[in-house]
């Protein structure tokens, strides 16, 4: 993602094309996602059923004012949300991996594994929103 955002132009990176999200907007929605994905992973060592629900109305990011804000914060604050999940993750026992849980919206029994698909995927679709948005115009 710092990759892919180095050195666009503010401009660039705040152009809402179609009243969209701009590309700063699609990182910062990463970015408000990491407290979904580290409760889920939590879900796997509860006693529920189902993964936590999420915000379908992306109500966090859009009152967020991302395009306000510096992208070098926004990109600081997820590399450190993004590593402390992956701390969590390195830390789980075998019985976490093992147990299966509901995705909410899908209706569909997960592994931990597949969960972690599932944001791999997420964060595939924004990141090349936001290739699209800044490399080719």
């Amino acid at each position: 993602m710092e990759e892919t955002v180095r050195d666009v132009p503010l401009e660039l990176m705040v152009r809402k094309p179609e009243g969209k999200w701009s590309a700063q907007e699609h990182v910062g929605h990463l970015l408000d996602l990491e407290p979904l994905w580290m409760a889920r992973v939590q879900d796997f060592l509860s006693d529920g059923e189902t993964l936590t629900v999420a915000d379908l109305t992306n109500r966090k990011t859009h009152e967020a004012d991302h395009n306000g804000r510096e992208i070098c914060e926004i990109l600081a604050e997820f590399r450190g949300a993004r590593m402390a999940l992956l701390k969590r993750l390195a830390s789980l026992d075998e019985g976490a991996l093992g147990r299966v849980l509901v995705h909410p919206r899908l209706k569909q029994s997960m592994r931990l594994v597949d969960h972690l698909y599932f944001v791999a995927e997420h964060d595939d679709h924004h990141l090349a929103k936001m290739w699209e948005m800044v490399k080719c115009g």
